[in-house]
């Protein structure tokens, strides 16, 4: 098993340094190699895009910092070919579990139904992730990794929106500086972004005064793989406990400390054994791993998007660690932004595509930070007020369901459904289901349309992204609608590149003019219809990050076009 935390990477020189330095704009360079800056790198790859990723220092992070990846996170890693290893190795949940004292007030199940490839969440050390991500960068020819190359200065040169617009960064290494320009930046460089500061810019938000002790605890244990989270139990009392279980016999405990912890006497095995044995009781043997004190910010940039600087992740945006949500968005700005750039760099769409993508992002983050603001609230009550009235929300929870829905011990973190966006077109039909515009797609299984094959299940999720994708409803043996066939035909020749996708819900041939290279398959259990509220002829029009767009009860060409065009920020869309 390699040791993620110890691995150290080599410094080498490019070529924009030295007396024969060759200088050219680079299309996109990524700044910082954290998880959303590999995830982003990994993406603009993935499409083509030749991708320049420089960090200022030469190994992974230590410690196992962000553990909770969603499942929204983890249909990205799959997109970006290292799902499957973030899943084999991580611990996969789906139950929760809330405690007031040391009485069960209620169980909730995150992924009731089944159905779904990935499960509702995995935890997993952040050096794992991190690890993977790199091992799948360095698979890729057109991304290059550069090490110990720090940023040092910004300057935006050129009209914005232009294609001679781009930016000079000034990179410091071990061999002296140099310049590396680029048409884009994506700035991935962390909540201290030295990019945001070079550049002049802030945060805005809300700091909390708290603070909670993370022990990763090594140890055998029975408790189930569930998500433990305590108010007031009897052994930290009048404080809150969060227990989870990472791989590798490693478990999770945060301990609320309150503002006037000292956070350097916290720290010390005389203060966390203490603490982590009133939980554990005095027989279990254990190890502390890590340890760590933090407190935290609700903060973000008033925007995403300055010039051709993009922010992402916690640069752009912080929350609470409650709800898992600073990662998993992070991984959700990635996706993003990816296919954004690679449609403007490939001159598929205008610069304008780039402003939805801080448009958006900052819809999401302002939600995650409303979300992420009140589960602390309800978490650690600053007022008398406020305590009673959670203490009453906990005593009602045990026994009726309206209350469940008040307690807040950190909603845990799902992708933000972007109602607004400019990019969506409107439902011109009524549907059922949640697959409106703007919401990320729903998984479901499906079966290879041979009715011969053999093999494991085939997932829908895994069919669409990268690309736009048109998502056809069919019955099996029956004929294409001529408006069907029309608009297939019309977005198959067009110059955007498209990928279909025929859902068959029944047995029998394929319908006839489908278009060359369509991927058919069967609706195995009925849950692909019923997700997407489709009935036969029912086309949905999906973004390359596996958002909905548009869908119609029958497609037509002109509509479909418009619908298109609309997503890619074309002129006369309006």
């Amino acid at each position: 098993m390699i040791d993620y935390q110890t691995l150290t990477f080599e410094y080498t020189r490019c070529s924009e340094q030295g007396p024969d330095a060759a200088s050219c704009v680079r299309p996109v360079v990524v700044v910082g190699a954290g998880p959303v800056g590999l995830a982003t790198a990994i993406d603009l790859a993935q499409h083509g895009l030749p991708v320049v990723l420089v960090d200022d220092d030469c190994t992974l992070s230590t410690g196992s910092r962000a553990i909770c990846f969603s499942k929204r996170s983890l249909d990205i890693f799959d997109r970006l070919g290292c799902g499957e290893r973030m899943v084999e190795k991580g611990v996969s949940w789906n139950v929760g579990k809330v405690f007031r004292k040391d009485e069960l007030v209620y169980t909730f199940n995150l992924l009731p139904e089944s159905g779904h490839h990935r499960p509702a969440f995995v935890n997993l050390q952040q050096y794992y992730v991190e690890g993977f991500l790199l091992e799948r960068a360095q698979e890729l020819p057109n991304l290059e990794i550069r090490w110990k190359s720090k940023v040092t200065g910004v300057a935006q040169h050129g009209t914005p929106g232009t294609e001679d617009a781009h930016v000079a960064l000034e990179i410091e290494t071990p061999d002296g500086p140099y310049e590396l320009l680029a048409r884009y930046v994506v700035a991935a460089d962390g909540s201290r972004s030295p990019v945001r500061k070079l550049m002049g810019l802030d945060s805005h938000g809300r700091t909390f005064k708290d603070r909670f002790l993370i022990a990763d605890v090594k140890m055998e244990a029975e408790f189930p793989t569930e998500r433990w989270f305590w108010f007031d139990p009897p052994f930290h009392p009048n404080q809150s406990v969060l227990l989870h279980r990472q791989p590798d016999n490693v478990w999770r405990i945060d301990f609320q400390l309150g503002w006037d912890a000292d956070p350097v006497v916290e720290k010390t095995p005389e203060r966390v054994i203490p603490r982590v044995r009133a939980l554990l009781g005095p027989d279990v043997k254990f190890e502390l791993e890590w340890v760590s004190i933090y407190t935290f910010s609700c903060l973000r940039m008033d925007s995403f998007r300055h010039g051709n600087v993009l922010f992402a992740g916690d640069s752009a945006h912080l929350v609470s660690p409650f709800g898992a949500r600073g990662a998993n968005s992070g991984f959700q700005d990635s996706e993003n932004l990816a296919w954004k750039l690679a449609m403007v760099l490939e001159k598929r769409a205008s610069d304008a595509l780039l402003d939805t993508y801080a448009s958006e992002r900052e819809y999401a983050a302002d939600e995650n930070i409303r979300n992420s603001t009140r589960s602390t609230d309800f978490i650690t009550p600053k007022s008398a007020v406020s305590r009673v009235f959670r203490d009453a929300v906990l005593t009602l929870a045990r026994e009726h369901a309206f209350a469940r829905q008040l307690v807040n011990s950190g909603r845990l973190s799902v992708p933000a459904v972007l109602h607004e966006s400019t990019l969506n077109t409107a439902d011109e039909e009524t549907f059922a289901g949640q697959m409106v515009p703007g919401a990320s797609c729903a998984d479901a299984p499906l079966a290879c349309a041979d009715s011969n094959s053999q093999g494991a299940p085939q997932w829908l999720l895994a069919q669409l992204g990268g690309r736009f994708t048109g998502l056809l409803f069919c019955r099996a043996g029956a004929a294409l609608e001529s408006d069907a066939r029309a608009a297939l035909d019309a977005l198959a020749r067009g110059p955007v590149p498209m990928h279909f996708v025929a859902v068959l819900d029944g047995e029998g041939a394929a319908p006839e003019g489908l278009p060359p290279g369509t991927t058919v398959m069967r609706d195995a259990e009925g849950l692909a219809a019923q997700r997407y509220g489709a009935q036969e002829g029912a086309f949905y029009l999906i973004r390359p990050d596996q958002h909905v767009c548009a869908r119609w009860r029958h497609a037509d060409a002109p509509r479909v076009e418009r619908a298109l065009k609309r997503a890619l920020c074309v002129a006369g869309t309006a």
